[in-house]
C-alpha cells in the first residue's frame, strides 16, 4: 500500500523535476534526494495523471505534483544477535562503538556477522527505514580491523541530514593511532615530500588526491593526477622514539585514507597489513615490546572522537577510550622507553 503526497511547485523552481522537488516536498515526509530519484524511476511520480519517469521532466511554478510512496520493504538482511557497544540512541540515529574485526555491511566476503547485521536485531523492527527500505543507513565507515566510533540513521530524515553533513565536511573526526617513527615538522625529507605542509603547533596537513591502485584493485593510492581530493592533519601525541602516538583528523573521508597518508609521509601504522610493508620495530632499543608490536595483528588505528549536528539540530561530540590491544601497547611502550611526549 502506497501513501499519497501532493507537492506544489513554488515559485522560481530549478527546470528538473528532481530537483524542484527535493526543493519542495516537506522536510517532514523525510524523503532523501537518492529516494525522491527512485521514486520517479519507478513510475510514483505523476501531474494530473500523466506519469512523470523522467528526472530532467520540466516543471514551472504551480504544479501539481503526486507522489505515491510505497511503504518500506523489508530488507533482505538477517537480523543477527551481535553485542553492540551503544553509546548513544534516539529515534533518528545510533551511535555505535565498533570492535576492530567488525565489517560494518554485508558483502560478498562478509555475507554476515556485520555491523548491519547486528543493528538490524537491536531495533528489533522498531526502524523507520532508509530509501524505502526497512534498514540501517550507512552514511560512513570504518575499516573493518579499525576500532571506534559510527553513526548510523535511523530515518530518511537522518540519512539525508548526516550525508549532508559528510559531504560538507563539517563531520569532527579524530582518530588516535600506532605509527613507525616520529612524524616532525622538523623532518626536511617530509616537509619535502608533495603534498606536506605543516600549520601552526606543528600539526602537519597531508592533501592529494585518492584514486584505486593501478595493479592492485583492493588497495587506495596517492595521486595527482586525477581521483578525489583527500586531506588529513596529523600531529604527535606521544613519541617513543622509533613509534609514536598520533592524532589524525579527517577532513575528507576516502577509503584507508589515514593508512594511505601516513604510508605517503614514511610513517606507516603499526600492524597494517596492506600498506605497512615489511617494516619492523626494532628490538635494539624496545626491547621485549618490539615483538608485539611488530606482531600486532591489525592496523593500530582508532575512531576516537565523532561528532555532528543532530537532524533536530543539536551539536553532538562523542569520544571511545582506545580499546585494551592498543593501550597495551602504549603500556608497554612507556614501560620500555618511558615517554618522551612531544
Amino acid at each position: 500500500m502506497a501513501v499519497r503526497l501532493v507537492v506544489i511547485i513554488g515559485a522560481e523552481p530549478p527546470a528538473r523535476l528532481d530537483k524542484a522537488l527535493a526543493r519542495d516536498v516537506p522536510e517532514e515526509a523525510h524523503l532523501s534526494r537518492s529516494r525522491l530519484a527512485r521514486l520517479i524511476e519507478a513510475g510514483c511520480v505523476s501531474r494530473r495523471g500523466e506519469v512523470l519517469n523522467s528526472a530532467k521532466a520540466r516543471v514551472v511554478e504551480g504544479d501539481e505534483i503526486t507522489l505515491d510512496v510505497p511503504e518500506e520493504a523489508e530488507t533482505e538482511m538477517v537480523a543477527e544477535d551481535i553485542p553492540l557497544v551503544v553509546v548513544h540512541e534516539d529515534d533518528d540515529l545510533i551511535v555505535v562503538d565498533k570492535p576492530a574485526g567488525m565489517v560494518v555491511h554485508p558483502a560478498p566476503g562478509s555475507p554476515s556477522g556485520t555491523l548491519v547485521n547486528a543493528l538490524l536485531h537491536h531495533f528489533g523492527g522498531n526502524l523507520s527505514g532508509v530509501g524505502g527500505e526497512k534498514r540501517p543507513g550507512i552514511v560512513h565507515r570504518i575499516d573493518k580491523d579499525t576500532s571506534g566510533l559510527l553513526v548510523v540513521a535511523k530515518t530518511d530524515r537522518a540519512h539525508h541530514a548526516l550525508a549532508d553533513q559528510f559531504a560538507a565536511h563539517s563531520v569532527e573526526r579524530r582518530y588516535l593511532a600506532l605509527c613507525h617513527g616520529v612524524p616532525s615538522p622538523a623532518d626536511p625529507r617530509l616537509v619535502g615530500t608533495r603534498g606536506i605542509g605543516v600549520e601552526p603547533g606543528g600539526v602537519i596537513r597531508i592533501a592529494t588526491n585518492f584514486a584505486r591502485h593501478p595493479t592492485d584493485r583492493q588497495r587506495q593510492a596517492v595521486t595527482f593526477q586525477g581521483g578525489r581530493h583527500a586531506v588529513t592533519r596529523v600531529q604527535v601525541e606521544r613519541d617513543w622514539g622509533e613509534v609514536a602516538l598520533v592524532s589524525c583528523r579527517l577532513e575528507t573521508g576516502r577509503t584507508h585514507q589515514i593508512r594511505v597518508h601516513m604510508r605517503h609521509v614514511g610513517h606507516a601504522l603499526i600492524g597494517d597489513p596492506v600498506y605497512g610493508g615489511q617494516r619492523k620495530v626494532s628490538a635494539r632499543r624496545l626491547s621485549e615490546i618490539a615483538q608485539d608490536l611488530n606482531s600486532f595483528p591489525r592496523q593500530a588505528l582508532h575512531a576516537q572522537t565523532l561528532g555532528f549536528i543532530h537532524p533536530a539540530g543539536e551539536s553532538l561530540s562523542f569520544v571511545s577510550d582506545l580499546p585494551p590491544d592498543m593501550k597495551a601497547l602504549i603500556e608497554g611502550l612507556d614501560g620500555v622507553a618511558g615517554d618522551t611526549s612531544a
